[in-house]
């Protein structure tokens, strides 16, 4: 592709690992890409949330029983997931700034199929063939995620994609808000409004993403990076760990107010004042995830984070046997808190674990970052994949476990056998202490030795 034809927003040199490039204009120019990146990531979550607030407005008029309402917020998450790969191979074919436009608009298409079919007397098949539009929302994470990795040094990368998939994941509470503000004042029987809302925004930001972004010439699609990340055993294990933490997070943010219908007999508008709670905090918190890992370490924040977790999920557990409200709230909120935190330590592991490798192989400089880069970009999108998909797990055990038990205790038992097999996987292949000195240099290069992660 010439020149010419790239025209005035393609960026032809991008050096951020050069400290004097990024000091006299990569920073300031990164920084732009990063807010706009994060406003249309944002509007993306939003869309890709959207069923997990029109299921608050779904009365008995709808004919839906709560194993329906599971299953309908769970279909999104199953599509978003999938979408995470071709997104992810997207920016380096039309660039970051033209996928984050088409990406954008692509959201009106699941905001004006639910304007036109949100009504009583809807079949439920339609429903569902409805809400897997929204999964192009889950998707915008991954081309989003990959295009501000290409932007920032290592040494950045941490908070930068904190920030980058943090203010996107607060379109998960901010759309609950909306929600709330909606069923609060012109009722439950008004869901058109929420939806005349995101449909404008939609718009806005693919065009403030138009007047602002750039894209990077040097980020291509490589093939065979893809199928070495795809080889690669750490791209799997980083999935395990991912579903801990996003999968949590996405899951508990799509089916909270279910929950809380279902176990604690909740209004629509009661669930509604609740349900934003935990994924505001978990999105909040999800850059000082990062920036903790950048200080010491994601491999070392995530282990102990997952142990917090299992910690919270036994107060969840203790509340549902005792059918507390209160304890149940602080318990699960905390779950957002802790999956917010642990998706920025992470994600943070990802470019960590294959800089490390680089230097195990002898690489050095330029050789050592490229190769970093090459890998964990092509990881980001399968292990964001796997992860999302994370969040089907969760509303399909939820979906059981209320179908069997009428209750969600039986799930929260199996979320916390999860946060246990993810504290055993981090601390043997991430924090174990090394062997002994190997003998070999083949050797050295095999050892599992990654606690700076």
């Amino acid at each position: 592709m010439t020149a010419a034809r790239k025209g005035k927003r393609w960026i032809e040199e991008w050096d951020p690992e050069d400290e004097a490039f990024w000091a006299a204009k990569g920073e300031r120019i990164a920084r732009r890409n990063l807010w706009f990146s994060v406003l249309s990531e944002h509007i993306g979550f939003s869309v890709w949330s959207l069923w997990s607030v029109m299921v608050l407005f779904m009365g008995p008029e709808y004919g839906l029983d709560p194993a329906d309402k599971f299953f309908l917020v769970a279909v999104p998450t199953l599509v978003g997931g999938v979408l995470r790969v071709p997104y992810t191979f997207a920016v380096a074919k039309f660039g970051g700034r033209n996928w984050t436009i088409i990406s954008a608009l692509m959201l009106l298409v699941p905001t004006t199929a639910a304007w036109l079919v949100m009504e009583p007397g809807t079949s439920y098949l339609t429903f569902i063939l409805v809400a897997s539009l929204a999964g192009v929302g889950g998707g915008n994470f991954a081309s989003s995620m990959t295009n501000i990795n290409s932007f920032y040094p290592l040494r950045k990368k941490g908070w930068a994609l904190g920030l980058n998939a943090g203010g996107g994941n607060i379109g998960v509470p901010v759309i609950q808000l909306v929600g709330l503000l909606v069923i609060g004042t012109a009722g439950a029987a008004s869901p058109h409004i929420v939806l005349g809302i995101y449909i404008p925004l939609a718009v806005v930001s693919a065009v403030l993403c138009a007047l602002f972004m750039d894209n990077l010439a040097p980020v291509k699609n490589d093939t065979g990076a893809a199928k070495d990340a795809a080889r690669d055993p750490h791209t799997w294990i980083m999935s395990v760990l991912y579903i801990g933490t996003f999968g949590s997070f996405i899951g508990y943010s799509f089916a909270f107010g279910l929950v809380l219908q279902n176990q604690f007999a909740q209004t629509p508008l009661q669930a509604a004042s609740l349900t934003f709670i935990g994924p505001l905090l978990g999105s909040l918190i999800r850059p000082v995830g990062g920036k903790l890992a950048d200080r010491f370490g994601g491999a070392r924040i995530s282990l102990w984070n997952y142990a917090a977790m299992g910690a919270a999920t036994l107060v969840v557990i203790y509340a549902s046997a005792q059918k507390s409200l209160p304890v149940f709230l602080v318990g699960f909120i905390a779950l957002f808190v802790l999956s917010g935190l642990g998706n920025g330590s992470t994600f943070k592991m990802i470019p960590g674990i294959f800089q490390a490798k680089a230097a195990r192989k002898g690489l050095t400089g330029e050789a050592a970052a490229s190769y970093g880069r090459r890998l964990s970009g092509a990881s980001m999108g399968l292990i964001g994949a796997v992860g999302a998909l994370g969040g089907l797990a969760i509303n399909l055990a939820f979906r059981q476990a209320f179908m069997t038990a009428g209750s969600g205790t039986p799930a929260f038992v199996s979320f916390l056998v999860y946060y246990a097999l993810c504290l055993a996987v981090t601390w043997a292949v991430y924090l174990r202490r090394p062997a002994p000195e190997p003998h070999s240099r083949t050797e050295e290069a095999q050892r599992p030795a990654y606690a700076e992660v």
